[in-house]
């Protein structure tokens, strides 16, 4: 740990976050000698290259894209096991049968008092806490009420069908779940405006300007992904200049990224540095967004050395790159740099998201060959 009066090492130079050096930490700038693709181009010239094996990346690319990166194939065997063990279940299709029943029951009597009466009846079933959809008093009245408790009775129904299916994998039964709710979720009663008593009273009050004005931002969404812009109001956001203002440098860099160092700004340092891995899919920069909200900022000022990894945006070149190229060329070769420029012997470990799975990847290598070099690990939506 720090002793009294340490100052912060001279070798951790902190220089000032200009524009040059933003661009550079924002954008990959590969370095002479260090990223270059010939490699790869050898690899698509060489006699042993396969056409077909090329055709079918081709083809789950495109897949990829048309299902947002859903893979169909796993959906079909998570649904495929739930159906076959669901229609060799004649106990769990009974209770299902039972249960619509009574929920069907339950939706017909609470019709019959909403019609009878003038006053709200008692609801036939309670949304879940976090479920704010009906919250509002505009659902308590006929005939939206009848909306909201058809379709959170129909939610019921199906998370009783997709759960406790004798048979099913904990992880298809999951998968199924999951999916299925999000499907159910489109045809909400609040996502259509005849159906919704807020957005309906809205409308009358504007006059139909609400309407006008969503309309207009869905044109606008839609022109600006047709001609590959950036979404609206992203310029506002410049690196460098209000996103990711705390000062730092780049101290090594290789074919998949580069380590951004940031010096404590305190009288006494911390032996141990620490080494964020940030998800792959993001920038490093979710963790140093705003002053207010920078996880980097908080941690020098408790005088600590922080390094995090920039992971570079694959292209073409990258296609043969692999999960372990990752761990060897990525937290790896980071750990490797950290312990070469603090000379400290042991290193505190952050994974955030996917960067927490492939840390905690790295440290179970680690651990199977005798490597200790991590004080500790903690995981961040990991």
């Amino acid at each position: 740990m720090a002793t009294e009066g340490q100052k912060k090492p001279t070798r951790l130079k902190v220089v000032p976050n200009t524009p040059s050096m933003s661009a550079r930490k924002a954008t990959f700038q590969p370095q002479k000698g260090v990223l270059t693709g010939q490699k790869h181009a050898e690899e698509v010239t060489d006699p042993t290259y396969r056409f077909d094996d090329h055709l079918d990346r081709m083809i789950h690319a495109g897949t990829a894209k048309l299902t947002g990166g859903i893979s169909p194939s796993a959906l079909w065997e998570a649904y495929a096991d739930w159906a076959i063990h669901l229609v060799t279940s004649p106990g769990k299709q009974g209770q299902l049968v039972q249960k619509a029943v009574r929920k069907s029951d339950k939706l017909m009597r609470f019709t019959q008092a909403c019609c009878a009466f003038s006053y709200d009846p008692e609801a036939c079933t309670e949304p879940l806490p976090q479920d704010k959809r009906f919250a509002g008093q505009a659902w308590k009245t006929w005939p939206f009420n009848f909306y909201s408790q058809a379709f959170l009775l129909h939610q019921q129904w199906w998370y009783n069908a997709t759960t406790e299916v004798r048979g099913v994998t904990r992880q298809h039964e999951d998968v199924v779940n999951f999916v299925t709710r999000q499907v159910l979720d489109v045809f909400s009663p609040s996502n259509f405006p005849a159906t919704n008593p807020e957005v309906l009273g809205m409308t009358l009050q504007q006059g139909g300007q609400n309407l006008l004005r969503g309309y207009k931002n869905l044109w606008e969404d839609v022109e600006r992904a047709n001609k590959g812009k950036t979404p609206v109001g992203l310029d506002r956001f410049k690196v460098g200049e209000n996103v990711a203002v705390t000062p730092g440098k780049v101290v090594f860099r290789n074919s998949l990224m580069e380590l951004i160092q940031y010096a404590p700004t305190t009288d006494k340092v911390h032996q141990e540095p620490i080494l964020i891995v940030p998800a792959w899919i993001m920038k490093y920069y979710i963790l140093d967004l705003l002053p207010e909200n920078s996880l980097v900022k908080y941690l020098t000022e408790q005088g600590f050395t922080v390094f995090i990894m920039s992971w570079k945006n694959p292209d073409a070149t990258d296609r043969n790159v692999s999960f372990d190229d990752y761990r060897s060329k990525g937290v790896m070769a980071a750990l490797d740099a950290v312990q070469r420029i603090s000379k400290s012997d042991k290193v505190h470990g952050i994974g955030y998201c996917l960067g927490g799975t492939l840390l905690a990847i790295t440290a179970a290598a680690m651990a199977r060959d005798d490597d200790d070099r991590f004080q500790d690990l903690s995981f961040l939506a990991a």
